[in-house]
């Protein structure tokens, strides 16, 4: 594995999850919140620097609305869902002044 990066866009860590569903009834609207926490430190032959994190989340929906209504029965329904994340080091920083 070499030092270094493959792009620009190409994340470090990425998860996923994919679901599908016959029938589908929520009881009460759901509340959900993606939220990434922490970074970490580059250490050079002069100093130690603080990386900056980027984030990114994706999902796509087959047969569900963004909005679902409680009591409401939705079918043949596939959910998929993506979190990245990718930090930006300072050499990246730099040539983008």
């Amino acid at each position: 594995m070499s030092g270094e990066r493959k792009g620009s866009s190409e994340p470090d860590i990425e998860i996923g999850a994919a679901a599908k569903a016959r029938k589908l009834r929520f009881r009460s609207k759901p509340r959900s919140d993606v939220e990434f926490r922490g970074g970490t430190r580059f250490r050079t032959d002069k100093d130690v620097e603080e990386l900056e994190l980027e984030t990114d989340e994706q999902s796509e929906r087959r047969n569900l609305p963004d909005e679902v209504e409680p009591g409401v029965t939705y079918r043949n329904v596939e959910v998929g869902w993506a979190a990245r994340a990718r930090l930006r080091t300072p050499d990246e920083e730099r040539d983008e002044q």
